[in-house]
């Protein structure tokens, strides 16, 4: 009988790769590919709002001072260690040495200074300019040593730099970052195909823990149709927020499949233009807030995953309060209202952006606004659309959005923010949060906040976005919840 040299060959290098450790699932098994429904505008966390810039770059390339863990706690980063002086007035922080850029550039205090004195700065285009309104002065010590002085005390201070918005850039690269990122991460930037997908390989200089993946490619698939075909096929390793919800009870029963439900940052909101008449009249945004049925949104446009919510703020949080209860469904009071403002025939435009959350909640808030007398003009816009016109022009009357960002209620505070508002009152009560350091005068005043807005009906709060995600089986260390817009892939692993 005559031996297939081809056979024998396989057959040596299968026991060769046994031999050291390797199978072959583990052989092939250094690369991952992550669905994500939405394409960044660009990549540089410090210059765009949307939060499709973090989830692919976020902690893979780039890194702040601090950074959130995969439980909300604030970790270390790029600082390895700090003091605080006891007014609360300076924060002094020791980084790790030996960091590099992934152009080669040594990372050391001077990019420190650059990175928070750019987003800080007159000309900053960075979307949360106000992490950093307290900072006076950032001052190098020395190479490995900066300490950066507050004007006033700020509690959320290490919280605030470990946002996506704080991280730390070289003044070399800082400019084409939105194309070509340079960070310090344990990935660094490879590929970028417009409409397609985003590729990061590993960093073989990285100066902390090395990750175990070789490539990562985060590939745009914006119809939920073709995200559970692609999963099906093999063509994805993980989709971490999946777009269909429906499909879930689907791969649950695959065993090729583990189903991901956690909880995230996502507040869910009708937003309402709050200087736009009618709506610059609250008895308007209470009227629309009681129109809607949150329930009937969660089951119809999320098939049972989400958390109602009263007000901007996650229900995960020891800090919420349940104010659900002042904006209740009852569409008789609904009608009362618009009566008693004088409105009638009532036409809004309904500007909605690509998440099923949107467009198939779009729908159903259209439906439930019609029984009360409300016309919503329904405009399905793409996401730089929707960032241009709605987030920065302000062209709209109402829109639906999940603000995703860690315990983002300061926004409310921000006079030129999208549905304007910019209490005084509110403001008050954000600046004395700043100052705040101790749990339980802190905890007073976020549940002060949560209701004051809810008081103003400045939005219609839907419902807490539910973190639902689909990998395979064999995939591990993917996020269970969301504390930030991240796809953190610096501890995924596939199982040997």
């Amino acid at each position: 009988m005559t031996k297939n040299p081809i056979a024998a060959a396989a057959v040596s290098i299968l026991a060769l790769g046994l031999a050291l450790g390797v199978t072959p699932a583990t052989a092939a098994g250094m690369d991952a590919t992550i669905g994500m429904q939405l394409e960044p505008p660009n990549l540089d966390p410090t210059g765009g709002a949307a939060a499709a810039i973090d989830e692919v770059v976020y902690a893979n390339v780039f890194e702040g001072l601090t950074r959130f863990g995969p439980d909300g706690a604030i970790l270390p980063a790029l600082a390895e260690s700090w003091e605080i002086s006891e007014d609360g007035l300076t924060y002094t922080f020791k980084l790790h040495s030996g960091v590099t850029f992934h152009d080669g550039s040594g990372f050391d205090a001077e990019d420190v200074k650059f990175s928070l004195d750019r987003a800080r700065g007159d000309e900053s285009t960075n979307a949360q300019k106000a992490l950093f309104a307290d900072i006076a002065s950032v001052d190098v010590v020395d190479p490995t040593t900066v300490k950066i002085t507050l004007s006033k005390p700020n509690g959320s201070f290490l919280f605030n730099l470990a946002w996506g918005d704080a991280v730390i850039v070289a003044p070399e690269s800082a400019d084409g970052n939105a194309a070509n990122p340079v960070g310090t991460g344990p990935f660094k930037f490879a590929e970028w195909v417009k409409g397609d997908r985003v590729d990061l390989e590993r960093y073989p200089d990285y100066w902390g823990a090395a990750v175990k993946l070789d490539h990562v490619t985060f590939k745009f698939i914006s119809d939920p149709t073709a995200a559970f075909a692609a999963m099906m096929a093999g063509d994805l390793d993980a989709f971490p927020g999946y777009p269909a919800p429906e499909n879930l009870v689907q791969f649950e029963a695959d065993p090729r499949f583990s189903v991901i439900i956690g909880s995230s940052e996502g507040e869910t909101i009708l937003g309402m233009n709050n200087k736009k008449p009618p709506l610059d009249n609250i008895l308007v945004r209470q009227a629309i807030a009681h129109a809607i049925d949150r329930q009937a949104i969660i089951d119809g446009a999320m098939f049972g995953y989400g958390t109602p919510i009263g007000t901007h703020f996650a229900p995960h949080n020891p800090a919420y309060v349940d104010l659900t209860a002042q904006s209740a469904y009852d569409p008789e009071q609904s009608k009362a209202l618009l009566a008693e403002a004088g409105v009638s025939d009532l036409t809004l435009s309904l500007k909605l952006p690509p998440p099923s959350y949107a467009r198939r909640g779009g729908e159903i808030i259209a439906a439930q606004l019609r029984e009360v007398g409300i016309t919503a003009e329904i405009t399905n816009v793409e996401w730089a659309q929707w960032l241009d016109d709605v987030f920065k022009a302000k062209n709209f009357d109402l829109t639906i959005v999940s603000h995703t960002e860690p315990m983002d209620i300061d926004i409310y505070g921000r006079d030129d923010y999208y549905f304007q508002y910019g209490d005084p009152d509110f403001k008050a009560i954000m600046a004395d949060l700043d100052q705040a350091t101790d749990p339980a005068k802190r905890t007073e005043l976020m549940q002060a906040a949560q209701t004051k807005i809810a008081d103003d009906y400045v939005n219609a709060y839907l419902f807490q976005l539910a973190r639902t995600g689909v990998a395979d089986a064999k995939l591990k260390g993917l996020w269970l919840n969301s504390p930030t817009q991240a796809n953190d892939m610096t501890g995924v692993h596939w199982e040997e």
